[in-house]
Order: C-alpha cells, then sequence, then structure tokens
C-alpha cells in the first residue's frame, strides 16, 4: 500500500479506533484495525436457528473488508460470558475524510 493511502485510510482509523477505546470497549483496543474504501453491502437475511441452549446468544452475520472485496461472514451462536451479558454488535462507521472503519462487537453486562 503506498504511504499516502495508510495516511488516508489507516492513520484516521486509528484514530477513531482509540477513541473508542477511550469509552470502553476492551476489544477494540486489542483488535486489528480494519479500514474499507466504501460502505458494505447491504446485511444479508439470515435465518435464526432456534438456540441450542438458554445460555447463548445469536452473533448476527457481518460484511468484512478483506483487502480488496467484501466478504459474508454468517452469523452463530455463542455462550454467553455470563447469565446477565448482552452482546453489543459490531458495526461500521464512517470516517469524516472517507472510508469506512470497523468497530467490533462486544459484551456488556
Amino acid at each position: 500500500m503506498p504511504y499516502t493511502n495508510f495516511n488516508r485510510f489507516v492513520l484516521p482509523g486509528l484514530a477513531a479506533l482509540a477513541m473508542i477505546g477511550a469509552v470502553g470497549s476492551a476489544a477494540a483496543q486489542t483488535s486489528t484495525v480494519v479500514i474499507a474504501p466504501s460502505a458494505p453491502p447491504p446485511p444479508r437475511v439470515e435465518t435464526v436457528p432456534p438456540p441450542p441452549a438458554t445460555t447463548m446468544t445469536w452473533q448476527a452475520g457481518h460484511w468484512y473488508w478483506n483487502g480488496s472485496d467484501w466478504a459474508w461472514i454468517d452469523g452463530h451462536y455463542v455462550e454467553r460470558p455470563q447469565a446477565t451479558a448482552v452482546w453489543e454488535p459490531g458495526h461500521w462507521a464512517q470516517q469524516p475524510a472517507g472510508g469506512y472503519f470497523w468497530v467490533y462487537g462486544h459484551w456488556r453486562s
């Protein structure tokens, strides 16, 4: 990636991710920064199967930028870390200077 693209896409994303970490997202503080040049496609419609256990939570599928194109990651069930935990899904956020960065999902109690 040329240095100018690094400044344009990665550095603003790092600054935005640092702000997210400052408001309490531990996942954002330890995750890889993912920057996309355009908005993701609309979410796919998923048929959510019944949960395998009452302690499981559905994490919806989402689009992922693989560096050259959008790829879909299917939704799946995960075990809650504690009974009262609620999953806050990840999402793409637009940067003021252009491009989109991924805000990682996280658990809250």
